[in-house]
């Protein structure tokens, strides 16, 4: 028996060297190690172009809005290849901020006051070197929104000012009440429903400037915040257009998408913890109005909106609160040319809560969705450090509205 077992262990053991020096031989020697690379890599390039890579889906009533787009911002009709080893969701997510460049923009800064004795901090880039657009006066002005605790500082909106900065337009960015660094002078701070403020910066923005054409563009929250503003005023405003990115438009699915577990591991937790981080330095103005031991113990944006938010602005609940944020319910009302850009696997605005039915409804709202791309990702490219698929669209949309914009203006 002792022998068999020494047999057994030696025959085994002669047996595992064969076949590891064959597969060492068969795999590099042999050619079979390349054909299986290869084979794998032609089957993923078949699933990125037959599953990944697609053209946008344009949804607009106006046909023509449509032909406007398709001959002056004709990246929304052509295939969107996203970054082929990082092209889920939650990934270009989580990767733009850290992936993407940073360009460089002096900024001036300006603070204004508001009627209830607040202040609002807006940086501008003024682009005194347009070759384009000499007369400051008449130079066209893109007013750029943030995120949800973003400032003029984030990567998104620096590309954007890049973009614009090629074309010869100034841009301002419309930074929310306390987060730039400015004090708050009065307990009130901000949200996705209440457009006083926006409405604020952009009459003073007019009025500095009131010959020069003007729109503006929204980021996440910044999209919800300028589509509420949209719906509330309709063409009542001295906008030309609008440009949307990445925009919550159910708030309820929203919230409700970004509690899943992994959702809020990656995401929910994280965004909470910057929402506390943007008050705490306000805590001694803020704790006249709230128990701010509370608010700092909430572990979802929900539970920050409940005990922050909600009781702010002054809603008898959150619900009340959420209902009023979502942009879909004021979608009917906007009367200025929108062009909304969404991935319908971002999990901060679920594909399902995307209000296509409703835009069709309206001919001054043109949707464009993208399979992937995620929330403010839309990375492209083997290594998308300098331009993204949203940075184009941004592009091209400004400049078809302020160069093109009378064969919309019309409709």
């Amino acid at each position: 028996r002792r022998c068999g077992a020494m047999d057994w262990q030696v025959l085994t053991r002669e047996l595992s060297l064969y076949l590891e020096s064959q597969v060492r031989v068969g795999l590099f020697g042999s050619g079979v190690g390349l054909s299986l690379v290869l084979g794998f890599g032609v089957a993923y390039a078949c699933y990125y172009l037959s599953s990944i890579a697609k053209k946008p889906q344009l949804v607009a009533s106006n046909e023509r809005f449509c032909r406007f787009l398709e001959e002056y911002c004709p990246v929304v009709t052509e295939t969107y290849y996203p970054t082929i080893w990082c092209w889920e969701g939650r990934v270009q997510t989580l990767l733009r901020p850290f992936i993407t460049s940073r360009p460089q923009v002096q900024y001036r800064n300006e603070l204004i006051r508001t009627a209830d004795g607040g202040q609002i901090s807006l940086d501008w880039f003024d682009n005194n070197d347009s070759l384009y657009y000499l007369d400051a006066s008449t130079r066209p002005t893109v007013l750029l929104l943030p995120g949800l605790t973003g400032t003029s500082k984030e990567s998104y909106i620096l590309h954007m000012i890049h973009q614009s900065e090629t074309l010869g337009y100034r841009c301002v960015v419309f930074n929310n009440r306390g987060i730039a660094g400015e004090e708050l002078l009065t307990p009130r701070t901000y949200c996705a429903a209440n457009t006083e403020d926006l409405e604020a910066v952009i009459h003073h923005i007019h009025n500095l400037y009131p010959s020069a054409p003007f729109m503006a563009a929204g980021v996440s929250m910044g999209g919800m915040l300028l589509l509420n503003y949209l719906g509330k005023t309709g063409r009542d405003t001295p906008l030309m257009a609008a440009a949307i990115f990445s925009a919550g438009w159910n708030v309820f699915e929203s919230v409700e998408s970004l509690e899943k577990p992994l959702n809020w591991l990656l995401f929910n937790y994280y965004l909470t913890t910057c929402l506390q981080s943007s008050i705490s330095r306000h805590r001694e103005m803020l704790e006249k109005l709230f128990d701010m031991d509370l608010v700092m113990k909430a572990r979802t944006v929900r539970e920050f909106d409940k005990q922050f938010t909600s009781v702010m602005f002054g809603y008898r609940s959150i619900d009340d609160y959420y209902e009023d944020a979502s942009p879909c319910r004021k979608l009917k009302s906007v009367g200025i040319p929108v062009l909304c850009l969404n991935s319908v696997d971002d999990v901060f605005s679920p594909g399902h809560a995307i209000p296509v039915e409703t835009a069709k409804q309206n001919a001054n709202v043109a949707l464009v969705l993208t399979s992937c791309g995620g929330h403010i990702g839309f990375l492209e490219g083997i290594w998308p450090r300098k331009c993204t698929y949203m940075d184009r669209v941004f592009k091209q949309f400004v400049q078809a509205v302020f160069e093109h914009g009378n064969k919309i203006f019309s409709m």
